[in-house]
């Protein structure tokens, strides 16, 4: 039996457009410039006051990095609402999830920097809520790279965390899976460099979703 937990953001959809849309109009908002899309694609995948907090290239979250935070929330669903912005899955990642649901021996999860009501909108949008057994999101956990998402999912399925894969996008979800002493699967179509992913301990990297499948079993 083997768990297998998805990042969302950079792993399974494309949202990369979306969230730097918003977090421009909530900057701009508090009087600060729109930052480049490279700026915000170095922070997905962290809890959102702590994303904020990095793109202000401040150390710790602050009150006003919770205000942005929560101005950010407010306005998403607009956001996404309009046309141009959506969150569509990478090529690949639903026939590797209809394969993967088939099969006795693994069960899935989502370890995710996403508010709950971001993952459930997604996975309802995409048909993926029935497949994905636990998930922990940024409303449950600290914040990526800490271990915590990864060893209550292993605790929640009993699974043990050596036994368990991690596939995501980010230098965080590297340093997350590695922390809980999972196995971490790097993916290239993601928001961060092949070179930053193998540096932060990625023991693979996928150029293709069907290539997990050489890791499962």
């Amino acid at each position: 039996m083997q768990l297998v937990l998805f990042d969302c953001d950079g792993t399974l959809v494309d949202s990369a457009g979306l969230i730097h849309e918003v977090m421009a109009r909530t900057l701009t908002q508090f009087g600060f410039e729109r930052p480049a899309l490279g700026v915000t694609k170095g922070v997905i995948g962290l809890s959102l006051d702590l994303a904020i907090a990095r793109v202000l290239a401040r150390e710790h979250v602050d009150e006003e990095a919770i205000a942005m935070a929560a101005h950010y929330k407010s306005i998403f669903a607009g956001v996404r609402a309009e046309a141009q912005h959506t969150e569509l899955l990478f090529d690949g990642i639903r026939p590797l999830i209809d394969t993967l649901c088939q099969r006795d021996a693994l069960l899935l999860g989502a370890v995710t920097g996403k508010s709950r009501r971001g993952l459930d909108t997604v996975f309802d949008a995409h048909g993926f809520r029935p497949h994905f057994i636990v998930s922990r999101t940024a409303d449950d956990c600290p914040s990526k790279p800490h271990p915590a998402m990864v060893s209550e999912c292993c605790r929640e399925t009993g699974m043990d965390a050596k036994d368990t894969l991690v596939i995501g996008d980010a230098v965080y979800d590297m340093q997350m899976a590695k922390a809980a002493g999972a196995r971490a699967i790097g993916v290239s179509w993601g928001y961060a460099s092949v070179e930053a992913l193998r540096a932060a301990g990625a023991d693979a990297i996928l150029d293709h979703p069907q290539e997990l499948l050489r890791y499962i079993g």
